[in-house]
Formats: C-alpha cells, structure tokens, sequence
C-alpha cells in the first residue's frame, strides 16, 4: 500500500491466482479521494502462466512502476519491470500496462518511489536499482509513453561502485539462518535483494536516492545503508555504512529521508536472547557522512515465530508524512507469544527537531 501525495490517492495491490499457478494477476485499485476507506477504481493486470512474485510500487509523476519476479511453472525467468498508466487509474479509465522482462540474470529490482513537493526535472524516468554483485549496484532507467508503447524503453544497467559485502545468509546454500530465542525457528534475511523502499527525493541542487539490504556483520546480520546521488547523471554513492552490533542482528530494515536530507532506517533485531523487535537509528544532514545516532527501541517483541516457512516479512515500511515533509511513519511485524503465522504490527511515528514542514 502506497500513497500517492501529488493525486492524494492510496495505491492498493494484491495478487491473485488459480491453485496451480496457471492464471496469475496483479490486482491494483486506486481511491477515488484521499480517504483511505471510501470507494477505489479498481483494475486487474493478466500476467498469464508467469507468476509475479514479490511485487513491488513506486510512485511516479508519468506513472505507478512495478517491479516483479517471475516464476514460469517451478523455473524463474528474471525480473519484469512494469508502468502503470497512472493518469488513466486516477480517473477510473482503462489503463494499459507496460512491461519489460529482464535475464534470468537480474532478480528483485526496486523501482523509486516519490517522496517531497518537488517533483523530478520534467521527463526524468523512474529508476530501479538490484544487488548487481558483492561491489556494485545496477542501475537502470524506465521511460514509459503510453500514448506510444512502442517508445517506451529500458535501459542499464549502470553499475554503482559500493564497499564490499557478502550476503546474511548465503540464500543458495541456508535460506534460513537468523535466530530467535528458544523455541523459535530460524529465518530468511532475505539479503539477496534491496529491501522497499527506494526513495526518491529532489534537492533542487541535487537528487537522491536511499535504499539498503541485509549483509553479513557483527553477530551474523546488520543493514547496509547508502545515499545515491545523481541517478540520471553519473550514479554515485555519496555516502554508505553498516549497521552491525557484536550480539544482535539487524535486517529487514526500511530507509527514507526527508525535506531537510535527515535520514531514519527501521529495521527488525533479534538474537538468541530477544524476541524480534523493531529498532530505528538517525542521520541527521548535520552528522558526519555515514554515521547514524541510535539505535531507538521501537518496540520489543514477546514471542517468536515457528513453523511459518521461515519467511520473516517480507518488508518493512519507512515512509515520510506529505503533511509536514517531516514526519517518519514506520511499520514492521513483531510476535507477542511464541507461535505460528500469528504476527501483530506496530506503527511508529518520529522526526527530527531540525526539520520544517513545509509538505503539501
């Protein structure tokens, strides 16, 4: 779910299958109003065979851009970018769809999401950016024209230099390798991918975007964090750091900024002894590149999963009040007793003192 503050509409999405896989649709529905209860336009995407796993949105000025894996039967065939007519779903008109299916090679891109009053420089496209290997980041940039799909185009990668890494869990060998206390199965660090969202936001004397991902550090897992600067320029990281703790493992973290390049990431923490829990650090535009405050206990969970496939997830959300440009909402999972399938949420709300609203 996502909001869209420049139509002041929600964006809901759900997906839709037979039981074995041989009719799949991405299902989007679009308010009519700012209000999130009342009535929705409503459209239904045939994907057809192709099962689109692990959808993800991002909000555009030309469009809703999506980002699926796409499973065939029991093989995978890479990564499928797609746009959305978002003029049309505003106003509840037929709306075509615009796809382009990447290499087996390319899994789990992340398209950008808007954040801020000040839109991209006109004509811009949405980006998306995946794990490329244990140095760098692709990049790659969607134009989508509906009123002429064949001038659509997508093109990258451009490949973003970033420290080194290695992944949480070494997801082709152990899937699962997080702990919980007692009781508690291990789980998924889903540190193969960049975690929602990537977020977009425009300086006016230069863009951003931030993003992060799971790596191996301290007690087995922390968060990689970085800020991109100048995407449809020459991509660069302007600045990078892990987040790691010598007894408790973070992932599953969620990053934005708001109007004044202050930075919060929330994330889950768990260890042999703590029930995952939701944790959040700080940067603010005032601190050294790279350092982050904290980290805030958001909320300590009080119980552990089990017998729930091991899936953790799959995403948090850190997202910025268009109210004020200011305010953090976050939301991730937590277990209140140790149990199966039986999550709860929490939101939390912060910001920085040095940020004015100024949000539309």
């Amino acid at each position: 779910m996502l909001y869209d503050h420049l139509a002041g509409r929600w964006l809901v999405s759900q997906l839709q299958f037979n039981s074995n896989f041989t009719q799949n649709e991405q299902c989007v529905a679009i308010s009519t109003t700012s209000d999130a209860t009342g009535s929705y336009n409503r459209y239904e995407f045939d994907f057809g065979a192709n099962f689109p796993d692990y959808p993800k949105f991002g909000v555009w000025p030309d469009g809703y851009y999506n980002s699926i894996n796409v499973f065939p039967g029991n093989s995978f065939a890479g990564a499928e970018a797609c746009a959305f007519d978002r003029n049309a779903m505003l106003v509840g008109a037929q709306a075509g769809m615009i796809c382009f299916q990447q290499a087996p090679s390319i899994a789990s891109l992340l398209p950008s999401d808007l954040d801020g009053s000040t839109l991209p420089p006109a004509g811009e496209p949405n980006f998306f950016v995946n794990l490329a290997d244990s140095t760098h980041l692709n990049l790659f940039k969607f134009h989508a024209d509906f009123k002429n799909p064949a001038n659509s185009t997508f093109t990258g990668p451009t490949l973003i230099s970033v420290a080194a890494y290695s992944e949480t869990c070494a997801r082709a060998i152990t899937v699962a390798c997080i702990p919980e206390p007692n009781l508690g199965e291990k789980v998924d660090g889903l540190s193969d991918r960049l975690m929602f969202r990537l977020a977009y936001r425009n300086f006016g004397d230069h863009e951003s975007l931030v993003a992060n991902h799971a790596v191996k550090g301290g007690a087995l897992a922390g968060v990689r964090w970085y800020e991109i600067r100048d995407p449809n320029g020459s991509p660069n990281v302007y600045q990078q750091a892990t987040l790691v703790d010598p007894s408790t493992n973070f992932w599953l973290g969620s990053i934005a900024m708001d109007n004044a390049g202050n930075i919060f990431l929330g994330f889950s923490a768990s260890s042999h002894s703590l029930f995952p829990s939701l944790y959040a650090v700080g940067h603010a535009s005032t601190d050294p590149l790279g350092v982050m405050s904290g980290p805030l206990v958001l909320f300590n969970g009080s119980g552990a999963q089990f017998s729930s496939f091991k899936r953790w997830g799959d995403y948090s959300s850190m997202s910025v009040d268009p109210t004020d440009d200011c305010t953090f909402w976050y939301t991730n999972e937590y277990y209140a007793t140790t149990s199966s399938f039986n999550w709860r949420t929490r939101i939390a709300a912060f910001k920085f003192d040095s940020c004015k609203g100024h949000g539309r």
